[in-house]
């Protein structure tokens, strides 16, 4: 087993993750979406061979470090690019690989992109009101102060299914005639006030307007919809797609893709979902749910 430097990321359902992506000795498998890199850090200890995705510049520290951490002779086991896993397909053949054995997508945002204020994905910490991962396009604030009530509040509605998505748009529009929203904690506080008194008891009333936001500036939706149809494409006979998914219009995506897709059988008839454990000692895998499927034509 390599010794490779820890990161302080701590990977959802990785003992479910590395038993259903049914590693193969010096196999190539993709972890499309690396983050910190600790299920990329448990497959290289499994000694398989790994292409790594991620579009978040941030990810290239972890990256490095990962790598210097590998034995020299296994150094070239690591393939690391930095772009979005839509595009799985070009980065296979950038790589000089015709397919891989397996692939993970380990969806939403990531513990470190919300443990850091400036990016804007946290609403319980301020900073600039950005939740791009990728700094290119619209920000949360371009939306926020440029949307019109009605597509706010249907922005709101699809992508945070949120039941006060009129009322947190009407807030919203008022609040900006006065001055410019461009703090997370500034759009916390117009919903809140926005909220009805007993409207909300679990949830932070900010969090499904805080998710709306964020799947609209990173076409999140639309980006795994593609990804979904690439990965097929570059999987090996028997090869798996694993796919870890964190709210409903996610895992309702997968869920769609792996039934309906020509070369895939679909191997958890429901989502496998992380244990009473391991739920309680990291808050992120609470929601998490696991689909795999297996493809089982050319």
């Amino acid at each position: 087993m390599t010794d490779i430097t820890n990161t302080a990321h701590v990977p959802v359902m990785l003992k479910e993750t590395l038993e259903h992506l049914n590693l193969q000795p010096n196999a190539f498998y993709i972890d499309a979406t690396f983050g910190a890199g600790g299920h990329t850090k448990a497959l290289l200890e499994a000694d398989v061979n790994v292409l790594a995705v991620d579009q978040d510049p941030t990810t290239e520290v972890y990256m490095v470090k990962l790598r210097q951490g590998l034995a020299a002779e296994r150094q070239a086991n690591f393939i690391a690019i930095h772009g979005n896993f839509e595009f799985l397909e070009s980065y296979v053949k950038q790589a000089d690989l015709s397919e891989v054995a397996g692939i993970l997508m380990d969806l939403g945002v990531s513990s470190m992109q919300l443990d850091e204020g400036e990016r804007g994905f946290a609403f319980r910490k301020d900073g600039p009101l950005d939740m791009r991962m990728n700094p290119e396009g619209e920000s949360a604030a371009d939306i926020v102060n440029q949307f019109d009530q009605e597509d706010l509040a249907a922005l709101i509605f699809k992508y945070g299914e949120e039941r006060y998505s009129r009322r947190i748009a009407r807030a919203i529009v008022e609040a900006r005639q006065t001055a410019e929203i461009s703090t997370t904690q500034a759009l916390v506080n117009i919903i809140q006030q926005a909220y009805p008194k007993g409207g909300y008891r679990r949830d932070h009333p900010a969090r499904r307007t805080f998710q709306a936001l964020r799947i609209y500036v990173n076409d999140e939706l639309g980006v795994l919809e593609r990804a979904l149809q690439a990965a097929e494409k570059v999987l090996a006979l028997h090869g798996r797609l694993v796919v870890l998914s964190y709210h409903s219009l996610e895992d309702r995506i997968v869920k769609h893709f792996m039934k309906n897709a020509s070369h895939l059988k679909v191997l958890t008839k429901k989502p496998l979902l992380a244990s009473d454990e391991e739920a309680s000692l990291n808050p992120r895998a609470r929601s998490a749910k696991l689909r795999v499927a297996e493809r089982i034509t050319l």
